[in-house]
């Protein structure tokens, strides 16, 4: 017999495969745009880099206002003048200026405002430890703490704010000088997956599996949580900051207190004086015995690993090896046939790298990218961070150099530049 066929048969399949497939589709999507989602979560320009780590000596809110012939000559005396008054504020001996400019690494340009021949600034000058030293005496205890892992917290305009944009708070920890302070700082950047371990989110978690986890990606044995809470009056008008200092899985307060600017130009001012409270306030409790790593965050505890924060973790560690693998292409551009044809030829002895200071006029945005890109291709130049912007006037970056000043001050000069050589540092124009 004839195998008899429904007549509705083709009609109630269609149907079910049209189904089938549009379900198919917006999963796809649905996986496509959370994947997209992560990326625009970790990508973007949103990381500060820690401007200063160093134990060298740092003294900062110099004012100055003085006259030169030019815009240029009165720069130049302005930054004198900030070094005469930073070594006094140090409490150095007289010394003679040439003397002095040999104890400077580095200007730091925190406001200024430069007329034809007048300069109006707030400074910040690097004294070098191991040269002031001797003028100065002993310098304070080494450090005693654990790794402490600093997680900043912004809260502003009813939204917390960690690392997911740049803000002046985790600014004013990047520009902190951690170098003479008892307390061991980790100071992530806020790129790549660091926004999203570190949110406000896990700061209110109790969890020590998530804790456990996220401690040992960034090498730290517990974390410090310094809030500040702003509250601006009017657009333009005062700001009070209300700031708290915090620590540990559990949120432990140690103590708070408020400080108050009289407008948006003097916050970063306020953030920099309470980034040093902050400091002394967790100086006292490590004095104290109160900041003690939590017996409970050691690695090896119980409790199986979170699923959730075990992926969050893969992808910043794989953001991360990306980065760094550009960062290894882009050193890659010296071919391999630099190195001798002579198999029998000694290799040569690495160059020791060191952090040279380079200060570099940025009249407008334009020459701030083309200093930093020529800079960067220097041959022997394994990284750049940028200490301090100043449209406008001079801003300052840290290169990574396998060489001394004047190999690189030979190489930028090759490249166009007007170079001044100073102690470990260089001021460059066009």
């Amino acid at each position: 017999m004839a195998a008899i066929s429904h007549p509705l048969g083709p009609s109630l399949r269609a149907p079910f495969r049209a189904r089938w497939l549009l379900a198919s589709v917006i999963a796809l999507v649905l996986l496509a745009g959370g994947y997209a989602l992560v990326l625009a979560q970790v990508s973007g320009d949103r990381g500060i880099a820690p401007t200063a780590s160093s134990t060298d000596i740092e003294v900062r809110g110099v004012e100055v206002d003085v006259t030169g012939d030019s815009a240029e000559d009165a720069r130049n005396n302005g930054w004198k003048e900030a070094a005469r008054k930073a070594w006094a504020k140090a409490g150095g001996p007289s010394v003679s200026d040439g003397q002095l400019n040999g104890l400077v690494t580095a200007i730091v340009i925190q406001r200024e405002r430069v007329g034809p021949k007048r300069y109006v600034a707030t400074l910040g000058v690097t004294f070098d430890r191991q040269r002031a030293g001797r003028y100065l005496g002993g310098g304070r205890a080494g450090r005693s703490s654990a790794p402490m892992l600093l997680i900043p917290v912004t809260f502003s305009g009813g939204t917390y704010t960690t690392f997911e944009v740049r803000n002046p708070w985790q600014r004013a920890w990047a520009e902190f000088n951690p170098g003479t302070s008892r307390i061991d700082y980790v100071r992530p950047t806020g790129a790549g997956g660091d926004s999203l371990l570190l949110n406000y989110g896990q700061v209110g978690r109790r969890s020590r599996a998530w804790w456990r986890l996220t401690l040992d990606q960034y090498g730290a044995a517990d974390a410090l949580v310094p809030i500040v809470q702003l509250d601006h009056q009017f657009p333009g008008g005062p700001i009070t900051g209300t700031f708290t200092a915090r620590y540990g899985p559990d949120s432990l307060k140690l103590d708070s207190f408020t400080l108050e600017a009289s407008g948006p130009g003097e916050l970063s001012e306020m953030l920099g004086e309470a980034v040093d409270r902050i400091d002394r306030i967790y100086e006292q409790a490590l004095a104290d015995g109160k900041l003690q790593p939590d017996p409970t965050l050691r690695i090896g505890g119980s409790g199986e690993v979170d699923p959730a924060i075990a992926r969050l973790i893969e992808i910043g560690r794989a953001i991360r090896a990306r980065n760094a693998a550009q960062s290894t292409a882009v050193d890659a551009t010296v071919a391999p046939e630099a190195v001798a044809a002579n198999p029998e030829t000694p290799a040569a002895a690495p160059a020791t790298v060191r952090q040279i200071t380079v200060q570099f006029a940025t009249p407008d945005p334009g020459s701030f990218d083309a200093s930093l890109t020529a800079v960067r291709q220097v041959p022997g130049v394994q990284g750049i961070a940028v200490t301090s912007t100043a449209m406008g006037g001079t801003s300052v970056m840290r290169a990574s150099f396998a060489g001394d000043v004047a190999t690189l001050a030979a190489a930028l000069r090759a490249r166009g530049f007007n170079v001044r050589e100073g102690a470990n540092a260089l001021a460059i124009s066009r």
